[in-house]
């Protein structure tokens, strides 16, 4: 048995952010010569459940480790078997250090988006992830538990977002970490969490051999789950910094369904 990671965005969505028929026929071939899947996402819970179920994939065996491997959920059962946090006090002090440098910062609760403005950045980002937002100064009254990750972003000044993200790291890096999931998305998480932490996890827990995983991605936040795995791929689209990282680069693109025509190379020959 083998197991796939497949970062979403960039990888295995084309650019219409639609999983293609071709790639879900190949990804049900895979599941049912007795592969796993795992859909791995910087995206929180709630809306990789939604792709999951437009796409129709919803064959047996298949996990998802969201908020970049901050949360493993298991969708035969319904239920989350791995949480690895944002500290509560962390969450007062980036929150106001965002407000201070004007960047935008959301973070979550178990079904919604948690920010403070409906502004132009909360407006982009709700066009992909379908959650409900709630508008808030004070996060810790609505966040039930320490929540998976924060999200700062800015769409017209990277500067200033790399800015708030060496700050970030001056002030919490003992503790979090704080990566980029495409240029206007700084993604803030646990230091011991992280995709690769999360796929390092799920393969001991199904006594999955490392040497047997394969990880797909495009992004920074993918670098940890790409070197993790046995087989690190990375798509042909991704940028040469990310690149530099695989054991395998793509021949096509997220658009010509280069995911799903390695998985017929790699794991399904």
């Amino acid at each position: 048995m083998k197991i796939l990671f497949a970062d979403l965005d960039g990888t295995l969505l084309n650019n219409q952010s639609k999983v293609s028929d071709y790639s879900i026929e190949v990804l049900r071939r895979m599941t049912g010569a007795g592969h796993k899947l795992v859909l791995a996402s910087g995206r929180p819970l709630g809306s990789i459940l939604e792709v999951k179920h437009l796409a129709g994939l919803d064959m047996p065996g298949v996990y998802v480790t969201a908020n970049n491997g901050s949360l493993i959920y298991d969708c035969d059962n319904g239920v989350i078997i791995y949480t690895n946090p944002v500290p509560m006090d962390r969450v007062r002090k980036i929150w106001d250090t965002a407000h201070a440098m004007d960047v935008h910062i959301q973070t979550y609760t178990d079904d919604s988006i948690v920010t403070l403005t409906n502004d132009h950045e909360i407006n982009k980002y709700t066009v992909k992830i379908h959650l409900p937002v709630i508008y808030t100064d004070r996060p810790e009254d609505v966040l039930a538990h320490a929540p998976s990750k924060m999200l700062a972003i800015e769409l017209t000044d990277h500067d200033k977002l790399e800015g708030f993200r060496q700050k970030v790291l001056s002030e919490h890096g003992d503790v979090l970490d704080a990566l980029y999931s495409q240029p206007d998305y700084l993604e803030i998480y646990s230091r011991t969490a992280g995709k690769g932490a999360a796929l390092t996890w799920l393969c001991n827990q199904l006594g999955v051999p490392i040497k047997d995983s394969y990880a797909a991605g495009d992004a920074m936040n993918d670098i940890s789950m790409i070197k993790a795995a046995g087989h690190g791929i990375v798509m042909c689209n991704a940028d040469e910094s990310v690149q530099s990282h695989a054991d395998i680069v793509t021949e096509f693109s997220n658009d010509e369904d280069g995911l799903a025509k390695l998985i017929e190379k790699e794991i399904l020959a």
